[in-house]
């Protein structure tokens, strides 16, 4: 127990220290075990902040990162929230605890399955898991007061802006290759789109359709 409690510690501290200071991202990060979102291999690592490989070749991005893009997301107990790459689970499992809904579209449909499960146990039932085509959005539950995209586009997509509420803002990674890439927030406003670099970051690019998974 106490070993727990120091390496709760630790990470906190090392979001405080990757300057997430939001008392409600923190709370929230505080409160989702990262240990059930990464594979049994990799458990003794939950908390360093690293990303870590889970299965169909993906990978669930480092807490300082997650943390900074939830930060940047300003998610109201009142919000609808938008996810375009659901992977382990873990980001919808902390926008759970922020927003009044979630939807999360993942185009692998084992890792859809593995993340509804898992956020089910977690009693998280106002998280709507969906296998699907995440380039899409998801233009049936349209508008989004907040849009977050977990994979690297070439540029902001028109179809997710279109998706946004005014007012609302999309939290993505931008850049056409994976060393160089930007973490944007976007702004819609009445008058068009307030644009702001986050960060360097580096993730997976953003891929059309659905995936073909490898066997287990």
């Amino acid at each position: 127990m106490a070993d727990d409690a120091k390496r709760l510690m630790q990470f906190l501290y090392a979001l405080r220290s990757a300057g997430v200071t939001s008392r409600r991202v923190l709370e929230a990060m505080e409160k989702t075990p990262r240990e059930r979102f990464v594979p049994e291999t990799f458990r003794d690592r939950a908390y360093d902040d690293v990303p870590l490989p889970i299965s169909c070749g993906q990978t669930i991005s480092q807490p300082s990162v997650v943390g900074m893009m939830t930060q940047a997301l300003d998610v109201g107990p009142r919000h609808k929230v938008l996810e375009l790459g659901t992977g382990s689970g873990y980001q919808a499992a902390i926008l759970a605890r922020l927003a009044r809904r979630v939807y999360t579209v993942e185009r692998h449909r084992r890792l859809a399955e593995r993340a509804r499960r898992l956020l089910e146990e977690l009693g998280l039932t106002n998280v709507t898991v969906i296998w699907g085509d995440a380039t899409l959005g998801l233009p049936h539950q349209a508008p989004f007061d907040r849009i977050i995209l977990t994979a690297a586009a070439e540029d902001v997509p028109r179809v997710l802006i279109e998706q946004l509420a005014e007012g609302g803002v999309m939290v993505l990674p931008v850049g056409q290759t994976d060393r160089v890439q930007k973490l944007i927030r976007v702004e819609k406003t009445g008058e068009g789109l307030d644009y702001t670099e986050l960060a360097d970051v580096r993730f997976v690019p953003v891929i059309e359709g659905l995936a073909e998974d490898p066997p287990e």
